[in-house]
């Protein structure tokens, strides 16, 4: 991948990687090696912290770096059930102050929510929010959980902006917001991703709660560009895609980003993970 990062600007990242493990074997770690982060956020990791910090500690190996245990400073919040969901920060600078979860222990909110906040050069404060919604499944109990976890974020979204000063929510979200997100979006009008239900909490998000969709910000009304694409069939080589895994931003933040990326595998054998990273730029103060 050659994209060289412009002086000044922090390049933050996120990803669900479908199982740390998996995505470790098949060639994540050249791929962080090639693109200079400074925050990445992972969802889906399925492991503990401590297989998390390794495979982390062995990335950095490979990327040539001489101190590998203080290269990334490592956030994580493991789910109850082992080997689901899982989320994670991980980042160059060290975090100020963290804190994991959502609302008020709900059960929903099992390895789904991790918050880090970073001191600016000017002093301000950036929260970092890695977070993985429910996929869902209409009709049944997993379909709730994923209705209660998008309104609780209805109510937190405001509530952390009004806290700190700038405040980006990166992660799976397991929704296409509008028709532009999913290339077969007629035929998922009644599945779960796509629910008018769904969807018209991605419209408060994006308008009364005060965030910005950054990625379509940038990339203005086009199909796309997708960040995951089904296993089956031939999704991936005929790009039949779903636009699911966000940069969500306060205002002021938002206006600060350029050169949105989502890292597509050159080829279906190439994947490490059924979702691409989203990759944007930010001239942070």
């Amino acid at each position: 991948m050659v994209d060289p990062k412009a002086d000044g600007v922090t390049r933050i990242g996120s990803v669900n990687v479908n199982g740390i493990r998996a995505a470790a074997r098949k060639g994540m770690g050249q791929w962080l090696a090639e693109r200079e982060l400074d925050i990445l956020t992972l969802q889906e990791v399925r492991a503990d912290g401590a297989t998390l910090t390794k495979l982390v500690q062995q990335f950095a190996e490979e990327a040539g770096e001489d101190d590998s245990q203080a290269t990334w400073h490592i956030h994580e919040h493991e789910a109850a059930q082992k080997g689901r969901a899982g989320v994670a920060i991980i980042s160059r600078q060290a975090p100020i102050a963290t804190r994991t979860g959502i609302g008020e222990g709900h059960p929903e909110d099992d390895g789904r929510w991790i918050e880090a906040d970073y001191e600016l050069g000017d002093g301000s404060i950036l929260t970092v929010v890695s977070v993985y919604v429910h996929s869902g499944e209409v009709g049944t109990e997993r379909q709730e959980h994923k209705m209660r976890f998008l309104e609780y974020m209805l109510q937190y979204l405001p509530q952390l902006a009004e806290r700190t000063d700038h405040v980006l929510v990166m992660g799976d979200l397991n929704v296409g917001h509008t028709e532009l997100d999913i290339k077969n979006w007629k035929g998922n009008r009644k599945n779960s991703g796509f629910l008018p239900e769904e969807r018209a909490y991605f419209d408060k998000y994006f308008g009364e709660a005060g965030y910005t969709d950054v990625a379509r910000s940038l990339a203005g009304e086009v199909d796309g560009p997708y960040t995951w694409w089904s296993y089956r069939g031939k999704a991936f080589d005929n790009d039949t895609g779903w636009r699911i895994d966000y940069h969500m931003a306060t205002s002021a933040l938002a206006e600060l980003a350029s050169n949105a990326k989502v890292d597509r595998a050159a080829d279906y054998s190439l994947r490490w993970s059924d979702h691409a990273p989203l990759i944007i730029d930010y001239k942070l103060p």
